[in-house]
């Protein structure tokens, strides 16, 4: 029975997370219920809880982790005053006269968006309000609106800089050194946040060309579905300035952001500080910042922050009882004697990711998953920055598929009545056979992954 306490563990989280009970206090209720189990029956030493204490300190002071409160407070700021929304009716009216132009100023968009609040279901929503009815209104196809709007909001889990990408990374390091310390590896090396960030261009920038490539064969061959828009206005001196002054200031601070982590001139946490005060001066310039929008900003950025820091406690109590249970070890044996070694690890991790995708969400998956598979995939030989970037398209993919996708959740609350979920369903089936296809091309090449990496910091 002592042998089996990691899996019930794993399972009744998994089964009570799906009951709708908050992240962090099932991580946290659940663990101390079978802590306190095995102590009464001696099959676990109570000396794992004692390392609790310094868990929740080290989580508490994690520089790294200063960055999610900010880039929060980023992408909220941005969404809150209006600067989104001015960017979409702007590239609208720019590509409108093309067709499929509406479609491509979504992903573009999305891509900004993605890379400014990497919250997928502020971008549904938000992309949903603002072009989901002009995109109907024009004469486009339900379903590759919706589909459209949905995949594009799930950018945010691949664009950096992403939160997912954030906390993906901090919980990665943590498991990368925990492998070499087990394989003899006294002095390891690390794997940063900013690995990651760079890991994710390639894969990101062929997800958003693919989509405008796909967008580009519907407008050709079913231009029906995706017509030119009719009524823009004409393109004098008085339109361009608006498009400028509608685009260059967000695009200016995101590329401010994301240069000084890739240029090394600025860490992760430092950026988000650029990013935080940067979308500050944007709603003050935008006249669109007052103290109530910003005692809203500061609140959701709170509510969102103080989620995801209870998360990590719960997620630490969890980490410990579950070794405590011996559970490494069984993964770790689990692994090593399937046929097919490494790949066959990978694929039923994948597959069990994208599975646990219908029922969770990100932030759940990478603090209880990604613990206990993580260590023993690297001890396995699987490189840090890949894994972390298969495991967030995989995500991405999963929150985007029916009939469970969180992305279709959001549309679904946002879209007229009229348009029906299968349409909705209909549509994203595209966007998910690309999105695959991405994830298999970086399975055959991890290089796609790993190469920028290497290069800026190899």
């Amino acid at each position: 029975m002592a042998e089996l306490m990691p899996l019930l563990l794993f399972v009744l989280v998994c089964l009570v997370l799906m009951c709708g009970f908050p992240v962090a206090f099932t991580l946290a209720g659940t663990s101390l219920l079978f802590a306190g189990v095995g102590v009464l029956t001696g099959t676990l030493d109570d000396a794992f809880l004692h390392a609790l204490p310094n868990r929740m300190f080290g989580i508490l002071s994690n520089q790294i982790l200063i960055a999610v409160p900010l880039f929060v407070f980023m992408g909220v700021m941005l969404e809150k005053s209006r600067i989104a929304e001015r960017l979409l009716r702007n590239m609208g009216l720019l590509f409108g006269p093309v067709r499929g132009g509406l479609g491509f100023s979504v992903v573009i968009v999305g891509m900004l968006m993605a890379a400014s609040t990497g919250i997928i279901g502020a971008t549904v929503v938000t992309m949903g309000l603002i072009s989901l009815p002009t995109m109907l209104r024009q004469g486009y196809s339900p379903a590759l609106a919706t589909g459209n709007i949905c995949a594009t909001g799930t950018l945010g889990q691949i664009i950096p800089p992403s939160t997912a990408l954030i906390i993906l990374g901090d919980v990665l390091s943590s498991s990368y050194q925990q492998a070499q310390l087990k394989m003899g590896i006294f002095s390891p090396e690390t794997i940063s946040v900013a690995d990651l960030f760079v890991g994710a261009l390639i894969p990101g920038l062929m997800l958003v060309a693919a989509y405008l490539l796909y967008i580009g064969l519907v407008a050709l061959f079913r231009p029906q579905a995706a017509p030119a828009v009719s009524d823009r206005p004409p393109l004098d001196s008085a339109f361009v300035l608006e498009l400028l002054k509608g685009l260059l200031p967000p695009l200016a601070l995101i590329i401010a952001v994301l240069g000084s982590i890739l240029t090394g001139i600025a860490t992760p946490t430092e950026a988000a500080g650029i990013g935080a005060g940067g979308a500050l001066l944007l709603a003050i310039a935008y006249r669109e910042f007052d103290i109530a929008r910003l005692k809203e900003v500061m609140d959701a950025t709170l509510q969102v922050t103080s989620m995801v820091f209870l998360i990590f406690i719960g997620a630490a109590l969890f980490s410990l009882v579950f070794r405590g249970f011996g559970g490494e070890e069984l993964v770790h044996s689990a692994f090593t004697s399937l046929p097919g070694g490494v790949f066959s690890a990978m694929l039923i991790v994948m597959l069990v990711i994208f599975l646990l995708g219908f029922i969770l969400d990100f932030i759940e998956i990478t603090f209880v998953v990604v613990p206990i598979v993580a260590p023993v995939l690297l001890m396995m030989g699987v490189d840090p920055v890949w894994l972390g970037i298969m495991i967030a398209i995989n995500l991405q993919t999963s929150f985007l598929t029916p009939p469970f996708g969180f992305a279709l959740f959001y549309l679904r609350g946002v879209a007229p009545k009229e348009i029906a979920t299968r349409t909705i369903y209909h549509g994203v089936m595209p966007f998910i056979a690309i999105q695959l296809l991405i994830l298999l091309l970086l399975a055959i090449f991890p290089q796609l992954a790993t190469w920028l990496p290497d290069q800026l910091y190899g």
